[in-house]
């Protein structure tokens, strides 16, 4: 399967320049299946169930708001800022 990729041009040139032209399909595909998760790898199966637990979504929030008004504010606030990086 091919696949079209845009990455950043400074990106792009240096990949060419490393890996030889016959070798950049193998070594794209083994730096993605080292960084994709295995499907089904149990961790990341309960990573994913608790990422769509609204219940538990709902008390992290309580948690993190209950954090605030205990003088804790500028943790939170950094996380806000760090989220929408």
């Amino acid at each position: 399967m091919q696949l079209l990729l845009h990455i950043p041009d400074a990106l792009a040139q240096r990949f060419k320049q490393t890996v030889p032209a016959r070798q950049r399909s193998e070594f794209v595909a083994k730096l993605l299946e080292k960084a994709l998760p295995v499907e089904d790898d149990p961790l990341y199966l309960a990573a994913l169930d608790v990422e769509q637990d609204v219940a538990l979504g709902a008390e992290m929030r309580e948690w993190r708001e209950g954090l605030i008004g205990d003088g804790l504010r500028g943790i939170a606030e950094r996380e806000k800022r760090d989220a929408t990086r």
